[in-house]
């Protein structure tokens, strides 16, 4: 199997054997573990077996209390604040972070959770991080309200993924990394790329021509993990081992039934706690539900199971579930 890395970026040093981001026959990325099975079978078969939760769906009236204008971006202190489904502000070491935003509609999918401030005041980001391609992750319209916001602003992201952001952004400060390879950052924090077990595409014919994964950033004394799209692996243990003093696990929770079809990208609550404690983090910081309506479960399943797990006490460590817009200092 052949591997890849971008040579400009630093692999960092790891307590395991690592070769680099595998690629398949066809030069297209794969997961190092779990190849991506694209099928359109299986595609059929969702759309055609009966939901059983379709009527507990149609019912649930639960959407994410929203706290707006708490005054984060104007805010001196380290923080973490969750915008809707995948996206985040964070502040570390005075730096600020976006991940993933995607701050209005996307494509057909009305947002069920509002933006907790408006989108034009997202200025003065030092770094924006998009994970991968999705459109649920990857959304022209922000990247381009926010590349007007913040000329200056770098952008970190996977391999191949930097030239949808620059036919986005137009921005000459874009870093695309392999797994495990680390950006070049202010001194003050340490962001490094790693693996998820997903996908990725925008069209039909580029599946996987782009990388997909997550991020660990470092500053200030601490670490936090957010996992990007991921379906459960070992992957989880393995960046435990290689970050072994995480204190923020911030991890998807939703879009994940049927289980047959979306386990391969996205994890069950139950798995995503089994994940956490895989990384030995200290916090959980659920995500990738509440937002967008997109699989089977009811909008608030996802929460409802991890508060039942929580109450069974089978989290071992602290579930922290914002609300959106809430800001949790760091």
């Amino acid at each position: 199997m052949p591997y890849t890395a971008n040579p400009d970026l630093n692999t960092i040093q790891l307590p395991f054997e690592w070769s680099g981001t595998p690629l398949d026959a066809k030069g297209r990325f794969v997961n190092y573990e779990f190849p991506f099975v694209d099928s359109l079978r299986d595609v059929l078969k969702w759309q055609m077996s009966k939901n059983p939760q379709k009527l507990e769906k149609k019912t649930d009236t639960w959407r994410p209390e929203v706290m707006f204008n708490q005054g984060f971006i104007d805010s001196k202190d380290d923080c973490i604040v969750w915008l809707g489904h995948a996206s985040f502000f964070i502040r570390l070491a005075g730096i600020n972070f976006l991940i993933d935003p995607v701050l209005f509609n996307i494509s057909l999918l009305k947002r069920q959770s509002a933006l907790p401030l408006a989108a034009d005041e997202l200025r003065n980001i030092d770094y924006i991080l998009v994970s991968h391609d999705h459109r649920d992750h990857c959304d022209e319209r922000s990247l381009k309200l926010l590349a007007k916001n913040n000329p200056d602003a770098t952008y970190l992201t996977g391999l191949n993924v930097d030239s949808v952001i620059k036919a986005f952004t137009h921005s000459k400060n874009i870093q695309a990394a392999g797994w495990y390879q680390q950006y070049k950052t202010d001194v003050a924090v340490k962001v490094t790329y790693i693996p998820s077990r997903h996908w990725g595409r925008r069209f039909l014919t580029d599946t996987n021509l782009r990388l997909w994964g997550g991020y660990v950033i470092e500053g200030a004394g601490k670490t936090i993990y957010f996992s990007g799209d991921s379906g459960y692996g070992g992957h989880f243990e393995a960046i435990g081992k290689a970050f072994p003093n995480i204190d923020y696990c911030i991890i998807g929770v939703g879009a994940y039934k049927p289980e047959f079809f979306m386990g391969q990208s996205h994890v069950s609550p139950t798995d995503a706690v089994k994940a956490f404690h895989d990384t030995h983090a200290k916090t959980m910081i659920p995500m990738h539900y509440g937002t967008f309506d997109l699989a089977d479960e009811p909008l608030g399943d996802p929460l409802r199971v991890l508060k039942s797990l929580e109450e069974q006490g089978a989290i071992n460590g602290e579930l922290k579930a914002l609300k959106v817009g809430e800001m949790l200092r760091c």
